[in-house]
C-alpha cells in the first residue's frame, strides 16, 4: 500500500473496482432462450458471450432460427391490434414505466454493458444508461401527443430491428421507443457479441406489464439477421451497422413494400481553425475518437487542423493521450475499456499497419496484454492513406492538416460516408459556414458527440438514410393512411414508323437538358399514338442522355443557394408562364390537367420559403437546429397518368425546396412534359435545374436509380419500384415509392429534403 506523500508524487489513480456480484447473480440465471410472446423460450443451440477484458465466458444464449424468427414475427403480429388499439395515454403509460424500471436497474445494466461489451464502467454509467431512459421518457411524450401531433398517419406493423455492438442497451432503446410510441409492435435482434443487456431488458419489459408479444428478442448471427430482414410479415426494418450490410439490406427489401431506415458507418472529419481553443479541442478529441474505445460510427477520426497550429495542437494532443488510462472496464477510472472482440482488435491493427505503410507516422499510448488496444494518433497522413479512407471503430486518430477554410471543406468531404463532423473555432461565422457546407447529417460547433432523444441523428450519402429521435424519429416510425393510386404501365415503346396519320401538323420535341432542347444521343425517336391517329414523336433516350442530364443538373447548385423567397418568385412566374401558354398545352393535355399543372405551380411556390426546419430542446448550453436541406441532384421516374400534371407534381415540390432534377417523363406519351421546355426557356428557372428524359423507361430509370450523382429517387411507377430500390443501393440513396404521382402536399416536401442536425454553444 503506497504512504500518502508517495501518492502525492506520482498522483496516480488507485483503484476503484466496481462491484460485480449483481451482474454475476442474474447471469447465473443461463443459460438464455429467446423473449417471445412475454416469456423466454427454452434455450436452444447455444453460442458464448464473452467478456473482452477477460476472455471469460459469461453466459451462454441461443442462435436464433428461421423457425424462432417465424414465432416471433407471429407474436408481434398477434399483438399488434391491441397495442394500436389503445390510446395513446395507455401506450405512453407502458414506456414511461420502463423508463422508471431501467432507472431501478441502472447499477445492474451498466455492469452488465461493461462486462459484455468491454466498455469503460463510467461511460456505460454516466452516458448509456440515462441516454436510454431519456429516450423511453422522450417517446412516452410522443406516444401522449400522436393522435393529435400526426393526424391521418398510422404505425406501419410488425417493426424488425437490428443493432450493433458498440451501444446494446442505447441502440436498443433508439429503435424500440419510437416503435411503440407510434403503435408498432417489435422484433428485435441484438448483436451476436453483446446480447445481455437486451435480455436483461426484456426482464423489465415483464416487470412493466408491457402486454406480452409488442416486444420480441430473439438472438443470434448475422444468420438470424438475415431471416428477419427476409421474413414476409415485418413491415418496416431499421438498421444500425456496417455500411456493406446496409447495402445488402437494401437490397433484400427491394420491392417488398419494407419500409426501411438505414444507419450506417461513418468517417467523420474534425475541423481545428488556428482561432480555435486548443485546449478545448484537445478535449473534443478525447471524446470524439477515444469515447468508447473508438467503436462508435460518428467518432471524429479524421483531424484536420490548419497548418499554423498543428504542431502545438499535436503536441498536446499526445501528451493528452498518454495521460489517458487502459483497462479493466469496471474500473472507475479507466478511460478505455477492451476492445469488443478479438477479431476486431485484429482489424483495427491490421488497418493500422497498412496506415503506416502508407506513409503513416503513428504515436501510440499505453495499453495491458489481451484485447486492448492503445489510443493512437497518425500523423502525416495523405487523403489516399487506408486509416485516412476506411472506417477503423477503434481509438485510432489521423491528423491532416490544411491551409485554407476552402481546403478544409474539400478534405472533410473527401470520403464516401456523411454521418457526422465537429468544427472547432472562435468565429462562429467560420463555424456555422463551414456546417453549411460539409456534407454530414450531424455537425457539432467547438463540441462533439453530443446527442438527446429530442435531436434527430442520421447520415446522407452512404452513411444511411432516415432519422432517429426527435420528430423526424417517430415519423420513421409512421406511415399516411391513404391507399397507394391505382397505376397503369407504360404502352410498348415502337420506335418503327407507324401506318397511321398525325393528328396536325407536325412537331419536333426533344430532351430538355441543362437549360437547352437536346436531340437524343441515340439520333432516334419513337411514335406517340393517340388513338388511331399519331400524336408526334418522342426522342429516344438513352443512358448517355441520362449521364448529361445528372452532369447539368450537378453544375446547377447555385439554385439550392437561392433564398426560398427567390425560389418562389421563379416558381410563380412559372406558373404564370404555364396560364399564358395554356392554350398551346392543351393541344396536348386536357384543360383540367393544365389547369392542374398552374394550380400546382402556385401551390409549391407558397411554400418554397415556408417548409421551415426545428429549434429542439436538448442540452442546456446549446442551441439544436434541425436544418432541411436539399438532397442535391434528385431522380424522378414519372407515372404514366395525366403525364403533364404527373411531372410537375413530382417536379415542382423537389426544385421548391432547392434540389436539381431529371425526370423520366412518362413513356406512352411524353409529349406533353417534353412541351415543359417551351415553359421553362420563357421563365427564370435556371438551366440544369429541371431536366427531361423520355424513352425506354426501365431502362432510363435504372441508369438513374444506378448513378452515383443523385443523391434521392422518387419512383411513381410500381412496376419499376423494386429494380429502383435494388440499384439504389449503389450509392445508398433514399428511394420513396410515391404513393399518388397525381398527389400534392407535405408528403411531397419531406421526401425532398434530409435533415442536418447542427449543436450550436448557446447561453453556457
Amino acid at each position: 500500500m503506497p504512504t500518502i506523500s508517495e501518492i502525492l508524487a506520482t498522483m496516480e489513480y488507485g483503484p476503484a473496482p466496481e462491484s460485480e456480484s449483481l451482474a454475476r447473480d442474474w447471469l447465473a440465471r443461463g443459460p438464455f432462450g429467446h423473449f417471445i410472446n412475454g416469456a423466454f423460450t427454452a434455450p436452444g443451440a447455444l453460442f458464448d458471450t464473452t467478456n473482452p477484458a477477460r476472455g471469460e465466458v459469461l453466459a451462454q444464449v441461443t442462435q436464433g432460427t428461421a423457425q424462432d424468427i417465424d414465432a416471433a414475427v407471429a407474436s408481434a403480429r398477434a399483438a399488434f391490434p391491441a397495442w394500436v388499439g389503445l390510446p395513446g395515454h395507455a401506450r405512453a403509460r407502458h414506456l414511461y414505466a420502463i423508463a422508471r424500471q431501467i432507472q431501478k436497474r441502472e447499477r445492474l445494466f451498466a455492469v452488465l454493458e461493461a462486462l459484455d461489451n468491454g466498455k469503460a464502467l463510467r461511460e456505460a454509467r454516466d452516458v448509456d444508461i440515462p441516454l436510454a431512459v431519456r429516450h423511453f421518457y422522450h417517446h412516452a411524450g410522443w406516444a401522449e401527443l400522436l393522435a393529435e401531433e400526426f393526424p391521418g398517419q398510422r404505425p406501419h406493423g410488425v417493426c424488425g430491428q437490428i443493432i450493433p455492438w458498440n451501444f446494446p442497451l442505447l441502440m436498443l432503446a433508439w429503435k424500440i421507443a419510437p416503435a411503440l410510441a407510434a403503435g408498432n409492435t417489435v422484433v428485435l435482434k441484438p448483436a451476436e457479441y453483446t446480447p445481455l443487456t437486451a435480455l436483461l431488458f426484456a426482464e423489465i419489459c415483464t416487470e412493466a406489464g408491457l402486454p406480452a408479444g409488442v416486444v420480441n428478442i430473439v438472438t443470434g448471427d448475422g444468420a438470424t439477421g438475415a431471416a428477419l430482414v427476409a421474413h414476409p410479415g415485418v413491415d418496416k426494418i431499421a438498421f444500425t451497422g456496417s455500411t456493406k450490410v446496409g447495402r445488402e439490406i437494401r437490397r433484400a427489401t427491394a420491392g417488398t413494400a419494407k419500409a426501411l431506415t438505414l444507419e450506417l458507418g461513418g468517417k467523420s472529419p474534425v475541423l481545428v481553425f488556428a482561432d480555435a481553443d486548443l485546449d478545448a479541442a484537445v478535449e473534443g478529441v478525447v471524446d470524439a475518437v477515444w469515447f468508447n474505445q473508438g467503436e462508435v460510427c460518428c467518432a471524429g477520426a479524421r483531424l484536420l487542423v490548419a497548418e499554423a497550429v498543428a504542431a502545438p495542437f499535436a503536441a498536446k494532443l499526445r501528451a493528452r493521450m498518454e495521460g489517458l488510462r487502459v483497462g479493466d472496464p469496471l474500473d472507475k477510472s479507466t478511460d478505455i475499456g477492451a476492445i469488443v472482440h478479438p477479431r476486431q482488435l485484429a482489424r483495427i491493427r491490421d488497418l493500422i499497419a497498412q496506415g503506416v505503410a502508407a506513409g503513416g507516422e503513428l504515436h501510440e499510448g499505453r495499453a495491458p496484454d489481451g484485447c486492448f488496444c492503445p489510443p493512437a494518433l497518425m500523423l502525416g497522413v495523405s487523403p489516399a492513406n487506408p486509416c485516412f479512407t476506411e472506417e477503423i471503430f477503434g481509438p485510432v486518430a489521423t491528423l491532416t492538416t490544411f491551409r485554407t477554410p476552402e481546403e478544409a471543406v474539400e478534405l472533410a468531404n473527401n470520403t464516401r460516408y456523411g454521418l457526422a463532423a465537429s468544427i472547432w473555432s472562435e468565429n462562429l461565422t467560420v463555424a456555422m459556414d463551414m456546417a453549411a457546407h460539409i456534407r454530414a447529417g450531424v455537425i457539432w460547433i467547438n463540441a462533439t458527440n453530443l446527442f438527446d432523444a429530442n435531436a434527430p441523428f442520421g447520415g446522407m450519402r452512404e452513411s444511411g438514410f432516415g432519422r432517429e429521435g426527435a420528430r423526424a424519429g417517430i415519423v420513421a416510425y409512421l406511415r399516411p393512411l391513404g391507399v397507394a393510386a391505382p397505376h397503369d404501365g407504360p404502352a410498348p415503346l415502337v420506335a418503327l414508323p407507324q401506318p397511321v396519320a398525325i393528328a396536325g401538323i407536325d412537331r419536333t420535341h426533344k430532351l430538355y437538358i441543362g437549360g437547352a432542347q437536346k436531340r437524343a444521343d441515340s439520333g432516334q425517336s419513337y411514335s406517340v399514338r393517340k388513338g388511331d391517329m399519331l400524336a408526334g414523336h418522342a426522342p429516344l433516350g438513352s443512358r448517355k442522355d441520362i449521364r448529361n442530364a445528372v452532369e447539368a443538373a450537378y453544375k446547377a447548385s447555385g439554385w439550392a443557394r437561392m433564398s426560398g423567397h427567390a425560389r418562389a418568385q421563379v416558381l410563380y412566374f412559372l406558373g404564370e408562364t404555364l396560364a399564358a401558354r395554356a392554350a398551346a398545352l392543351e393541344e396536348f393535355a386536357p384543360r383540367p390537367e393544365v389547369e392542374a399543372a398552374i394550380s400546382r405551380a402556385f401551390y409549391y411556390a407558397a411554400w418554397a420559403d415556408k417548409h421551415d426546419g426545428r429549434v429542439h430542446d436538448t442540452q442546456s448550453g446549446h442551441i439544436t437546429l434541425a436544418l432541411q436541406e436539399p438532397f442535391g441532384v434528385m431522380g424522378l421516374i414519372c407515372p404514366e397518368e395525366s403525364p403533364l400534371l404527373a411531372c410537375l407534381s413530382l417536379v415542382l415540390p423537389a426544385i421548391a425546396l432547392g434540389n436539381r432534377v431529371v425526370a423520366v417523363c412518362a413513356q406512352s406519351n411524353p409529349l406533353p412534359a417534353l412541351e415543359l421546355a417551351q415553359v421553362l426557356a420563357c421563365c427564370d428557372v435556371p438551366g440544369g435545374v429541371v431536366n427531361l428524359v423520355s424513352g425506354p423507361k426501365a431502362d432510363l430509370a435504372q441508369t438513374l436509380a444506378a448513378h452515383e450523382d443523385v443523391a434521392a429517387l422518387w419512383c411513381a411507377a410500381p412496376e419499376l419500384l423494386a429494380m429502383a430500390e435494388r440499384e439504389s443501393a449503389a450509392n445508398l440513396k433514399p428511394v420513396w415509392a410515391v404513393p399518388d404521382g397525381l398527389g400534392q402536399g407535405r408528403d411531397f416536401l419531406a421526401a425532398a429534403v434530409q435533415i442536418k442536425t447542427v449543436w450550436v454553444p448557446y447561453g453556457a
